[in-house]
C-alpha cells in the first residue's frame, strides 16, 4: 500500500503523507522537522516570511532532522495598491479597530515579500522539494530547481489548471478540493466555480495527467488516505490535521477553535485576505460577509486587516483572528506529529484490512 507510491519514491520519504505548508506561522521548524524525521514530508509555509527568515528556518530544519523536507511559496499576483476602499468596509474595519484599541486607518507600506528574494533563499539552501500556490512558477524557477534535483509541486483546484501545471513542466501535483482549509489554490480567472470537491475532483485530475497526483482537502484521518488512494492519488497532503499538533506555530485560541469546530461552522470568506479561504466562522467573517463582494482583492485586504489580526491575538481575542481551517475540523487531534503520523498510517492500514 505504501512503499509502491510513486511519491514516495520520489521524494525519498516513508509514506506518502505530506504536511501542508501553511503560512502565517504554523509551520514552526519543530513541526516540520518532527513530520519528516517520522517518515512524513515536512513543508514550511514560507508565504509571509522574508528572504532571511526563511534561511533561518531551512536551517533550524537542518539541525533538527536529515530528512527530506519542503518550502511551500504564494506565486505572486498583480494587484493595485492604490485600489479604492469602500467606505463601508473601511468604517467597518474601523469600528472593529475601535474594539481592539488601535488607530484606524493605518498605513501599509508593504503588502508582500518579494518573491525573488524568497525563492533565491530556497536555491541557495538547495532545498529537495519546492511547492508553489496561486499561480504557474516561471519557467527560469523551474529550470534553476530541477538543475539541484529538487522535485517541484504545483497546486490545482481544476482539471484544466491540473493540465497547465503538468504542462508547464512540474513534477507532481496537489489536487486541492473545496473542503481544504485556508486559501484556494485557483489561478485560472475563467473559471466560473472552482468549488470542486476532494472526492470529485482527484479522480478527473488523475486520469487527464500523467504525472503524480497529491490528494488535499478534507482529509485528517487513515479512512481519508484509504480514500485517497482508491482515487488514483499517489500521496496526500494534510493542513489541518497537523495545525492542532504540538509543535505546530497555530496561536492556541486558532488550536481550540479547530478542535471545536463543526462542519456547518466552516465556512469560505474573503473578510481577512481579500481571497477566498477556508476557516472557523467569527465576529470579524460575519460582519464583512455582506460587502464581500465591495473588499479589495488579495493581497491588499491581507495588508489592511494585518493590525487587527495581530491585535487579536496578543488580545486574546479569537472574533478578530483568522482561524483557517478544513471542512472536517473536528476530526483533528491534540497530539505529537509523529504520532499522528503513525496514527494515520494504523488506520490508513486498518481500513485496507477491512475492504
Amino acid at each position: 500500500m505504501w512503499s509502491k507510491k510513486e511519491v514516495a519514491k520520489r521524494l525519498q520519504i516513508e509514506w506518502p503523507i505530506i504536511q501542508a505548508g501553511m503560512a502565517g506561522g504554523t509551520t514552526t521548524p519543530e513541526l516540520v522537522a518532527a513530520v519528516s524525521q517520522a517518515g512524513g514530508l515536512g513543508t514550511l509555509g514560507a508565504a509571509y516570511m522574508g528572504a532571511e527568515q526563511i534561511r533561518t528556518a531551512i536551517r533550524a530544519i537542518r539541525e533538527q532532522t536529515d530528512k527530506p523536507f519542503g518550502v511551500n511559496l504564494f506565486i505572486p499576483e498583480p494587484f493595485d495598491p492604490g485600489q479604492p476602499v469602500a467606505e463601508s468596509v473601511r468604517q467597518a474595519m474601523n469600528d472593529v479597530r475601535r474594539k481592539l484599541q488601535l488607530p484606524p486607518d493605518p498605513a501599509v507600506n508593504r503588502y508582500t515579500e518579494s518573491f525573488e528574494e524568497q525563492i533565491t533563499v530556497v536555491l541557495e539552501e538547495k532545498v529537495p522539494v519546492f511547492s508553489f500556490t496561486f499561480g504557474m512558477l516561471d519557467q527560469k524557477w523551474i529550470r534553476a530547481l530541477k538543475q539541484q534535483g529538487a522535485t517541484v509541486i504545483g497546486t490545482a483546484t481544476t482539471v484544466r489548471e491540473a493540465v497547465a501545471l503538468e504542462e508547464s513542466g512540474v513534477d507532481m501535483l496537489t489536487a486541492q478540493g473545496s473542503e481544504a482549509g485556508g486559501h484556494r489554490g485557483s489561478f485560472l480567472p475563467d473559471s466560473p466555480s472552482n468549488l470542486i470537491g476532494t472526492m470529485a475532483l482527484v479522480p478527473q485530475v488523475v486520469d487527464r495527467v500523467r504525472i503524480p497526483v497529491i490528494a488535499a482537502g478534507g482529509i485528517m484521518d487513515g479512512r481519508g488516505i484509504a480514500a485517497a488512494f482508491a482515487l488514483g492519488a499517489a500521496g496526500v497532503q494534510m493542513g489541518t490535521a497537523f495545525l492542532t499538533c504540538v509543535e505546530s506555530g497555530a496561536h492556541p485560541l486558532h488550536k481550540k477553535a479547530v478542535k471545536e469546530a463543526s462542519d456547518e461552522s466552516v465556512v469560505l470568506t474573503r473578510a481577512f485576505s481579500g481571497k477566498p479561504a477556508r476557516g472557523v466562522t467569527n465576529a470579524f467573517i460575519s460582519l464583512l460577509e455582506p460587502m464581500e463582494q465591495e473588499l479589495p482583492t488579495y493581497p491588499v485586504q491581507n495588508g489592511l486587516t494585518r493590525d487587527i489580526r495581530a491585535a487579536a491575538a496578543k488580545q486574546q481575542n479569537k472574533e478578530y483572528l483568522s482561524l483557517w481551517a478544513g471542512q472536517a475540523a473536528s476530526l483533528s487531534q491534540d497530539v505529537s506529529a509523529a504520532e499522528l503520523l503513525h496514527r494515520l498510517v494504523e488506520e490508513a492500514e486498518e481500513v485496507r484490512r477491512r475492504l
